[in-house]
């Protein structure tokens, strides 16, 4: 079965309170679902319709782990935390290899 990568983009922070309160809570929630962070923070670079802010990336033994760590009870707690302090664009692909 590929690993899978979470790619997490914030379009927009509304609330750096509500964001600070949801890094607190997701990033525990990530790891013990198994995540693997591999790079998160500000872009460096931002082409097209990209945008500079905050990105995440994780790494997942699968899809099915990936889905499973957004659907947690930890994950969504650190969701309600954020609640409507960001806007974001995450996705989950599968690796090539």
């Amino acid at each position: 079965m590929p690993r899978a990568y979470w790619i997490n983009t914030f379009r927009s922070v509304s609330d750096s309170d509500k964001l600070r309160a949801y890094v607190e809570l997701a990033g525990p929630a990530m790891k013990e679902s198994g995540g693997r962070f591999l790079s998160r923070g500000k872009a460096v670079a931002a082409f097209e319709e990209g945008t500079p802010e905050r990105t995440t990336l994780i790494e997942f033994s699968s899809v099915e782990a990936a889905v499973a760590a957004y659907h947690s009870d930890a994950y969504q707690a650190a969701l309600a935390a954020l609640g409507d302090g960001a806007v974001r664009d995450i996705r989950i692909v599968e690796a090539l290899d």
